[in-house]
This record gives C-alpha cells, sequence and structure tokens, in this order.
C-alpha cells in the first residue's frame, strides 16, 4: 500500500492533486487505514494514472467522475464511454484549430516585429503611433466621425 505522497510519486502527480481527486470521489479502490490516511494499491495507482491521461487531454472534472462511473458499471457501458471520448476528442480537435488560428496570428506578429527592428516597416502594434498611419489603414482604424454602418465619413 502507498501513501498519498507515495501515489504522488508513481503517478507524476503532485499531492494536492491525489488528495484532490480521491476527495471527488475518482479513485473508487482508494482505502484508508484507522487513522483515515488514504493508501493506495496498484488499482488506485492505475485509476489516479487514468485520470491523470484525461485531465491533461483537457478533460473536466465532472466527465471524468461521469467516465469513471461508467466503468465501474462494466462492459455494458462500453457504447457510453466510446460516445464520451469521442465527444471530447471532438471538443479538443475545435480546441487544436483555435490554437492554430492564434499561432498563425502570432506568427504575423512576429514577421510584422521583424519587419519594424530591421527597420522595413513602421511601428503599426502601437496605438500611441496609429494617429501618423491611419492614412496606410483607414478601413480598420477607428474613427469617431463613422458610425457603424455608416461608411461615409
Amino acid at each position: 500500500m502507498h501513501t498519498v505522497k507515495e501515489a504522488a510519486l508513481i503517478t507524476g502527480l503532485t499531492e494536492h492533486a491525489v488528495r484532490f481527486y480521491t476527495d471527488k470521489g475518482l479513485v473508487p479502490s482508494i482505502q484508508r487505514n484507522e487513522n483515515n490516511i488514504r493508501l493506495f494499491d496498484p488499482e488506485s495507482i492505475n485509476w489516479s494514472h487514468g485520470i491523470k491521461c484525461l485531465k491533461q487531454s483537457g478533460m473536466p472534472i465532472g466527465v471524468i467522475k461521469t467516465y469513471i462511473d461508467l466503468c465501474l458499471k462494466g462492459d455494458s457501458t462500453i457504447p457510453q464511454r466510446c460516445a464520451l471520448i469521442m465527444e471530447h476528442k471532438e471538443a479538443a480537435l475545435v480546441k487544436l484549430e483555435e490554437a492554430k488560428r492564434h499561432v498563425a496570428h502570432l506568427e504575423q506578429k512576429t514577421a510584422l516585429y521583424q519587419a519594424i527592428l530591421e527597420h522595413r516597416s513602421p511601428d503599426t502594434t502601437n496605438p500611441s503611433n496609429w494617429g501618423e498611419i491611419q492614412h496606410m489603414h483607414s478601413d480598420v482604424f477607428y474613427s469617431p466621425s463613422v458610425s457603424p454602418g455608416n461608411t461615409n465619413p
């Protein structure tokens, strides 16, 4: 049997995370001794590893709890578990596409800053300079004389 500290070392989780997961009922095979100290057997270590993997994938604690509850009900829940994982995968793919858009934007910004540093472009990143360069990008700068829907300045 392993203590919280040992379980943390084995799983790579923090002691706080190990306690949190057990308090949330995510480690169904957790045991306690006569002093109410958590004790981890190989099965509870395996549950903890599984929880860590799901959490690292971005799965919310509530969904992890649902997944564990389904696992405990046996093989008859394999279709529900599969659906849950597929839903989570789809959400992760949406986040991946969003992250790709963020990286593309940052690549553009990096290229712009490189051009500014090499004196190939004015600093269009600093709002305090926008008055001087507004003529270059009048379509994107705010102008108090143009109201939404009215393109006539």
